[in-house]
């Protein structure tokens, strides 16, 4: 049965009538399509561009794929229809092509520094494997790697990155020979320079950026994914860690207090930023939403430019075609125009995925 959709398309700002056929979005008249919505704001599906279904709460990798559908549902339920999993402890490939599930960009597992990361998360490799296992990771997910650039030294009692610069380089350039972009987690000032000027294709997090390595991102097109709403539990991370490592503590809420001046600073200088929760783990799934608006009202983004970096930009960047000819039949309507009102994003009236109402 083929579906038909009107409503104000975003954003081109003009009243559309839209027709999905099967997985596939087209602007000719489909003759007894069935009328779904008729009126409101239409948007391409929404993106989460950094979660983690493998993960489940609290830390611990899931132990089934079941786990795995019932996270993805919960963000499909908040009308994100795509996402990509920036590192999976657990693997899934058979999730890509589910009907019922968001669609998928995945990295394999983090690869990490030995005994310095979540424990069961990453592979934990030394700096002589770091190479080879960038390349093993990039078979395991589906476009990605996910490296782990920095964490806490315990040694050093405060952030520190994960290898040597050199190591760190190495790992983009054979992330690039396998034919898959690099995401890397930083926190600390050290670890993202180095990452940044090796050429990763994300940054994640990015705490420490500098306004230097900022305007250096611009010039490279190298994506920043803030994860503002994670970046909110660094006074409880700090709490936890004071007693044996102040340094550190007193590093974590400097860098929380300062980040909405740098995500600020990295939408001025025209860096791309897409919207991510870091959902798994320490953040619930289906949080999407919040986190468009503390890209709102915490870094000052106009509203138009966070639903870009949640929809139809951020589909461009992982390749997920939107609402254009023979683009993917993905799509969220609203009965507001979130444009003007922000927090309309939190209840979207209508969420068809991959050609098939949901709600």
């Amino acid at each position: 049965m083929a579906l038909h959709v009107r409503g104000v398309l975003l954003p081109d700002d003009e009243v559309r009538d839209i027709w999905l056929v099967g997985d596939r979005v087209t602007f000719e008249p489909v003759p007894g399509a069935e009328t779904i919505a008729d009126g409101g704001f239409v948007l391409p599906g929404l993106i989460d561009a950094h979660c983690h279904i493998g993960i489940a709460r609290g830390g611990a990798p899931i132990t089934s794929l079941d786990q795995a559908r019932e996270l993805a549902r919960v963000d499909r339920d908040a009308g994100v229809l795509a996402i990509r999993d920036a590192g999976s402890p657990y693997p899934y490939p058979e999730l890509d092509d589910d009907p019922e599930l968001p669609r998928l960009a995945r990295a394999g597992r983090h690869v990490a520094p030995p005994k310095r990361y979540l424990r069961d998360i990453g592979v934990e490799v030394g700096a002589a494997e770091v190479a080879a296992t960038v390349t093993e990771q990039a078979r395991a997910g589906n476009g990605w790697v996910k490296l782990v650039g920095d964490w806490i030294d315990r040694g050093v009692g405060d952030l520190a990155p994960a290898w040597d610069a050199a190591t760190m380089a190495a790992a983009v350039e054979a992330a690039h020979a396998a034919g898959v972009r690099a995401a890397v987690h930083t926190f600390s000032e050290s670890a993202v320079e180095i990452m940044v000027r090796a050429g990763v294709d994300s940054v994640e997090h990015g705490t420490g950026l500098s306004l230097d390595l900022i305007d250096e991102m611009a010039r490279r097109g190298t994506a920043l994914v803030p994860t503002m709403i994670n970046i909110q539990t660094f006074g409880g991370i700090a709490d936890q860690a004071r007693a044996k490592f102040p340094g550190y503590a007193d590093h974590m809420l400097a860098l929380r207090d300062r980040f909405p001046e740098v995500v600020r600073s990295a939408y001025e200088a025209g860096v791309p930023i897409y919207v991510g929760t870091d959902a798994g783990g320490g953040i619930d799934h289906g949080l999407a939403a919040e986190e468009m608006l503390l890209l709102h009202e915490r870094a000052g983004m106009p509203a138009v430019d966070v639903l870009a970096a949640a929809s139809w930009g951020a589909r461009d960047w992982l390749g997920f075609p939107g609402l254009v000819e023979g683009g993917l039949a993905d799509l969220v309507v609203y009965a507001e125009d979130p444009r003007a009102d922000l927090r309309v994003v939190r209840n979207p009236s209508r969420i068809v995925l991959r050609g098939r109402p949901i709600r």
